[in-house]
């Protein structure tokens, strides 16, 4: 390993060990601080979901596609909170996810730590404008949003995506044009958009090999999902009681999954869920034409 690399290592596994306690500190004081107002979502039924989407997000699935659907099918939150709940339920095993991915796969480090900081810096703004929109807007975001994650998805699948190569890293306008595009898939990722699906296309577009697609996208999120969440706790904009029984069994999943089973036969869930995101998009679009009652 080199100096610039095992350095680059060091800088990226503080940062992630920090952004891990600021936001720990955030979350926990303000469940300290509103635990007579914990809101009536089922600890099992919320335990059991966050188990489940982080356990596949880490094997490639991606979490808040499926995550959006369950909570809404069990009906454990207001549709307005599902982004902020989502976020930070997923933060600290996200966090998990890139320290684990970055130090076993290698990168360039300056296209790792560009792309990183670009989607950032883009969910620090994307999670002030979503935690201000109304209900509807949330819908009508989150309905779109789904179908933009299941064309991906869809692409992925039947490999109309092409590209890819064996290359760790980009330079000249390819780096600019990947810092770029993560920096608005940062942004969008505050409203309910998986990165995981159009950030794996950009890297296969841009020839870069497969593989590294893995600490790139974990790393993204682990650097924006921190201050994003930070914005939707301060804001109240969240389910807290939702979020904390999530993020729990969450980060166990990330470990056994990581750790223990590696890989799974997954091509017949990911039709399931493909079918599922079109459902719930199809819902809350639905949802967000329809007439406010009275």
């Amino acid at each position: 390993m080199t100096n610039s690399l095992s350095s680059m290592l060091v800088f990226i596994w503080v940062s992630l060990i920090a952004l891990a306690l600021w936001f720990s500190f955030v979350f926990v004081k303000d469940l300290l601080a509103n635990r007579a107002k914990f809101e009536n979502s089922s600890w099992l039924k919320t335990s059991v979901i966050g188990f489940v989407v982080n356990f596949f997000d880490v094997l490639g699935i991606g979490a808040f596609a499926p995550q959006t659907a369950l909570l809404k099918f069990t009906r454990q939150t207001e549709d307005k909170l599902i982004p902020g709940t989502m976020n930070v339920a997923n933060t600290i095993p996200v966090l998990l996810q890139a320290f684990i991915f970055i130090t076993i796969i290698q990168v360039d480090p300056l296209t790792l730590i560009s792309m990183l900081v670009s989607a950032a810096v883009g969910a620090v703004i994307g999670a002030g404008i979503v935690s201000k929109l109304s209900e509807k807007k949330i819908r009508l975001t989150m309905g779109i949003a789904l179908v933009i994650t299941a064309g991906f998805m869809l692409a992925r699948m039947m490999d109309w995506i092409q590209g890819g190569g064996d290359a760790i890293g980009l330079t000249g306008y390819k780096l600019v044009f990947a810092v770029v595009v993560n920096f608005f898939l940062g942004a969008i990722m505050t409203a309910g958009v998986g990165l995981y699906a159009p950030c794996m296309a950009l890297i296969f577009a841009l020839g870069m090999s497969p593989t590294v697609a893995f600490p790139i996208m974990m790393g993204s999120c682990a650097f924006l999902m921190p201050p994003a969440s930070v914005k939707f706790i301060k804001t109240g904009s969240y389910n807290r009681k939702a979020a904390l029984a999530m993020a729990i069994p969450g980060s166990l999943a990330v470990l056994i999954a990581a750790f223990i089973v590696k890989s799974l036969p997954l091509q017949t869930l990911q039709w399931v869920v493909l079918a599922v995101i079109l459902y719930t998009s199809a819902t809350m679009l639905v949802a967000a034409f329809k007439k406010k009652e009275a």
